[in-house]
């Protein structure tokens, strides 16, 4: 990785000094792109798609991530009020929880048409705070066959990435991930159990410098 470092450094150095005209910030961000683009090399597509997207959107440090996502909290919970996704502040992360009942048919990938317009705010929202990347976890509760339930899981994480994207979200900040039945909140032998572990999370992350 130090290696990596040094090479991403030396070649960004070299393009920019052939730059005269560039201004201090064009210089940075020509630093930073090229650097991504050169540690992202031999990594896969998940961590090239993290360095490109840090280059590109800029990142927090310190203080500023707090107050930024201070801010998108607020945002989330003023769009999504009275949704019944339930808005999460988790250290320096959000988690948007979206129950499956509302956002899925029973058994169906497909998101519920009354639904879309609430993914519509979630993505405005995200669309506002670009310096952030998020997961977007699918879970089920533990009836029925275990391998189903994992398809299931990965492919309705699948399908509310794909509605955010369509509403403008850069694929770059988006990653998925299907948990099955393995990471319940709740207890699988009530029906209120199940119907709290049937559910999507993303988790929204600040892209840190």
């Amino acid at each position: 990785m130090m290696k990596k470092l040094t090479l991403a450094v030396a070649v960004s150095t070299l393009v920019v000094s052939g730059c005269a005209n560039m201004s201090n910030t064009q210089k940075g961000a020509t630093i930073g792109a090229v650097a991504g683009a050169v540690i992202g090399k031999g990594t896969g597509d998940h961590d090239k798609s993290r360095y490109v997207w840090g280059a590109v959107a800029g990142a927090l440090a310190g203080t500023a991530i707090g107050a930024y996502m201070d801010k998108q909290e607020q945002e989330f919970r003023d769009e999504l009020a009275g949704s019944g996704v339930q808005v999460i502040r988790d250290g320096d992360s959000i988690r948007l929880q979206l129950p499956s009942n509302v956002t899925f048919a029973v058994d169906s990938t497909t998101i519920a048409s009354n639904f879309n317009p609430v993914l519509a705010d979630v993505a405005k929202v995200l669309n506002r705070y670009e310096k952030t990347t998020l997961m977007i976890e699918g879970h089920t509760d533990s009836t029925g066959n275990a391998s189903y339930n994992q398809r299931l899981s990965e492919n309705r994480a699948f399908s509310v990435r794909n509605h955010l994207i369509s509403n403008g979200v850069d694929q770059r900040r988006v990653t998925t991930i299907g948990y099955g039945e393995s990471m319940p909140i709740a207890d699988n032998n009530t029906e209120a159990g199940r119907q709290l572990n049937r559910r999507v999370e993303l988790r929204i992350v600040p892209n840190q410098a």
